[in-house]
Order: C-alpha cells, then sequence, then structure tokens
C-alpha cells in the first residue's frame, strides 16, 4: 500500500509515555491513550452520556470546536495587524489630503472675491448695470397695487376656473344621467324616503284610529261603568234590591193592562194597609173607565224560593194589598220553586209564572195576567147572569192549554231535532188559549 503524499505529523511522544500519542493522518486525527485533565470537558461528557450520546462523539465535537477557536484567533492576531497598518498609512493620506484642499478652497475663495466683489467685481458690475430695469419690470409684473399684475391676473383665471369647475361638478352630481355616480343613490333616497313617509303617515293614521278607539271605548267602558254604579248602588239600597228585574216586570204588565183598560201600580217602595211593602205591581182591573171591579197582585224574584216561602210572600202580598189573585213572576224556570209548576192555578187564587231575566216575556205574562182576570171578574161578581157551565168549559180548557204550552216549553229546551215542530205547537196552543179567554171575556161581556 502507498503511502500517502500528504504530510504527516510526526508521533508525539511527550516526556511520558502515559500521556498519549496524537497523530494527524490526512484530515483525521488519532489519539492514543490521552489523558485531558479539565473538569468541564469531563463533566459535559459524563452529561451528554446519560443523555444517550456517544462518549467519543463528544470529544470528538470538544476538538473540532476548539480547533477552529484557536485558528480564529490566530486570524485574529493578523486582522489586528492589518487594521494598524491601514489606520497610519490613512491618516498619512488624510493629512495630505486636508493640506490639498486647503489650498484649492484658497485659491476658489480669491477668485469669488474677484467676481462678486462690491468695489469693483465683474458680476457686481453687470447685476449693476441691469439693477434698474429690473426693478422696473418687477414693479410692472409684480407690484400689488397695480390690477394688471401677475399676481392678480392669476388669481381672477384661479377664480374663474374653480367657479366653472364647480358649476360643472354640480350640473354633473345633479343630473340623472347614468353617468352620475350618484344618480342610483339619489334615486334610492328619494324612494326611501317617499316609502319612510308613506309609512309614517300611516302610522299616523292607525295611531289615530286606535286613538280614536280608545277614546270610543273609554267613553262607552265610562257609560257602562256609570250604568253599573247607578245599578248597583240602587240595587244596594236594602228595599230596592233587585229593582232592575222588577221594574222590567212591571213596564211589562203596564202595556197589557193598559191594553184592556186596568190601571198597574208600582208599589214595590210603598208599604200597603198592613205597613209592610210586600207585593210589587198591583193591578186594579176596570179603574181605567171607572171604580175597580178587582185587583191582582204581582210579586217580582230574580232568586228561587221554597215552595212554603213562595206561599207565603203570596199571601202576604195579597192581605197587604187587598188583593183576589196573586201571580209569582221568576227569572228563569231554574228559579220556580220545588215541586210547583208555572202556568198552573194553586187554591184557586195563585199562580206561577217564568220570565226572561233581562227581557220579560209578554206572552207568558199576557196569558197569565187575562186568565187571573177572568177570575177575579168571575169570583167577585156572583150576581152576573154568566153562563156559568160556558165559563168554567172555557177556564178548564185554558188552563189544559197553559199546561200543553208548558209540555211543550220543556220539549223545546230538551229536543233539538223536534224545535220545528215544537214551535209550531206551541203557537197553535197558544192560539188555543187565546180563543178560550176570548171565549170566557165575551160571555163575561154578554152577561154585564
Amino acid at each position: 500500500m502507498e503511502a500517502s503524499e500528504k504530510p504527516q505529523l510526526p508521533l508525539d511522544q511527550g516526556p511520558d509515555q502515559g500521556d498519549g500519542v496524537v497523530r494527524a493522518l490526512d484530515g483525521r486525527l488519532v489519539i492514543e491513550r490521552l489523558t485531558v485533565s479539565d473538569e468541564r470537558a469531563a463533566r459535559v461528557v459524563r452529561e451528554r452520556a446519560e443523555a444517550g450520546q456517544q462518549p467519543a462523539r463528544t470529544v470528538s465535537d470538544a476538538i473540532e470546536i476548539g480547533a477552529r477557536v484557536l485558528d480564529r484567533e490566530d486570524v485574529g492576531a493578523e486582522v489586528d495587524y492589518v487594521r494598524a497598518e491601514f489606520e497610519r498609512a490613512s491618516g498619512e493620506a488624510r493629512s495630505q489630503l486636508i493640506e490639498q484642499s486647503r489650498g484649492v478652497v484658497e485659491e476658489i475663495q480669491r477668485q469669488f472675491e474677484r467676481a462678486f466683489s462690491a468695489e469693483g467685481g465683474s458680476l457686481g458690475r453687470a447685476f449693476g448695470e441691469f439693477e434698474d430695469g429690473l426693478a422696473e419690470q418687477i414693479a410692472a409684473h409684480f407690484g400689488a397695487d397695480r390690477s394688471t399684475a401677475v399676481q392678480h391676473q392669476i388669481k381672477e383665471q384661479v377664480s374663474k376656473l374653480v367657479e366653472e369647475r364647480l358649476q360643472s361638478l354640480i350640473r354633473h352630481f345633479a343630473s340623472d344621467d347614468a353617468a352620475n355616480p350618484f344618480a342610483d343613490a339619489k334615486r334610492a333616497i328619494s324612494q326611501a324616503v317617499a316609502e319612510s313617509t308613506r309609512r309614517q303617515e300611516a302610522r299616523v293614521q292607525a295611531v289615530a284610529e286606535a286613538l280614536q278607539r280608545v277614546e270610543t271605548s273609554v267613553v262607552q267602558l265610562t257609560a257602562e261603568t256609570e250604568a253599573k254604579r247607578a245599578i248597583t248602588e240602587a240595587e244596594d239600597a236594602g228595599t230596592r234590591k233587585g229593582r232592575s228585574f222588577e221594574e222590567r216586570v212591571h213596564a211589562a204588565i203596564g202595556r197589557i193592562a193598559e191594553a184592556r183598560g186596568d190601571c198597574a201600580h208600582h208599589v214595590g217602595d210603598e208599604r200597603g194597609q198592613g205597613g209592610s211593602k210586600k207585593g210589587d205591581t198591583v193591578v186594579e182591573i176596570g179603574a181605567g173607565d171607572g171604580k175597580p171591579l178587582g185587583r191582582i197582585v204581582f210579586e217580582d224574584k230574580d232568586d228561587q224560593l221554597s215552595r212554603n216561602r213562595a206561599w207565603e210572600e203570596l199571601n202576604a202580598a195579597m192581605a197587604e194589598r187587598d188583593a183576589d189573585f196573586a201571580v209569582l213572576v221568576v227569572a228563569g224556570e231554574e228559579n220556580i220553586p220545588a215541586r210547583r209548576e208555572q202556568l198552573v192555578e194553586y187554591e184557586g187564587n195563585k199562580m206561577i209564572v217564568a220570565v226572561d231575566s233581562e227581557l220579560p216575556d209578554e206572552l207568558g205574562l199576557d196569558l197569565v195576567y187575562r186568565y187571573a182576570r177572568l177570575r177575579v171578574l168571575t169570583a167577585r161578581d156572583r150576581s152576573l147572569e154568566v153562563d156559568a157551565a160556558g165559563v168554567r168549559d172555557a177556564a178548564e180548557a185554558a188552563r189544559s192549554a197553559l199546561k200543553r204550552a208548558q209540555g211543550v216549553r220543556l220539549a223545546l229546551t230538551n229536543v233539538d231535532k223536534s224545535s220545528a215542530k215544537a214551535r209550531e205547537g206551541i203557537e197553535g196552543i197558544v192560539a188555543d188559549v187565546e180563543a178560550e179567554l176570548g171565549r170566557i171575556e165575551g160571555l163575561v161581556a154578554a152577561a154585564g
């Protein structure tokens, strides 16, 4: 094997063979039995070995880094020498340049003094010759007191140009042409303003209408409140409790009585001959044409009474008002006393009829009124030569018709499918009742 042509480092043997051998072969170092006594180096190798790095690799890196540091120190010494030499040479060159520059500056200064000297410089003389003419030209073209001065002309031209540009811009942006960049924005704004105005007007109109409705409602509520308050006060006034229903019934009885020449008196607030206020309406039969032929008393109740209490009320009313017949008028069928029926004569001088609490049924009242009136007339005037058998038959037929009317009324409330037929039936029955009552009235009139 041929030996390498590169110089080789001879074997390095120290005074003691135990210090190790270092050989430089080409680009390599071969170290044998070398001991490095350095605490830091030993610690670094040990720590990196614990971290997993081979000790040989750590020593190799340390030698490479140290070699580079040593090499840079040698180069740095050479650079310091070169720098010192350069600074010395540049100092000499700077001194020479300063001396040469000083001479050039002094020469230039002498030349300027000759040219611009006020005592006889060439440029001074030249400027002196044109000084007067130049001042005149400046005064002519730039004098502030002359209207033709350049600055005035410039100002006039600039003002004119600005005005023209402004008018052009105004025309451009005011047009609806597509070239106007604000045309779409103008249209959009105009439409938005118009739509906003329309909506605002609509809202104002809606608010006005709402306020009008509220005002109307307030007026109505106020009127209703006042009416209810008046009714409540009236109903809470002791003896006038239930007066509203009582007044409505009395109005219906008054119309029926007036049609027959009788007189109806509202006596609910008046004390009778016994000192009580029993009885609400008293009808004087025939009082419109002369002396009364008899009396009927009506007791109105908008709540349910027991059978015994109802009879007590009717008997007391007849006694207090000196009446021959008593009628109990109740608000609705649900207020009929227990085990009693409406449109049925009891004890020869009592009858019950149910009416609507708000709109008293004048038909039912009319039937009861006419029946009670005839019973009073026939019972009062025993001397009348009346066809007793005919009256008796007619009365029985009327009572029978009234009972059938009651049955039909019950059928109307319970049988929806038969309502039309039931109404036809009750109309026929009512006609029969009126016919029988008319026959009785005819017999009584013939006897008189």
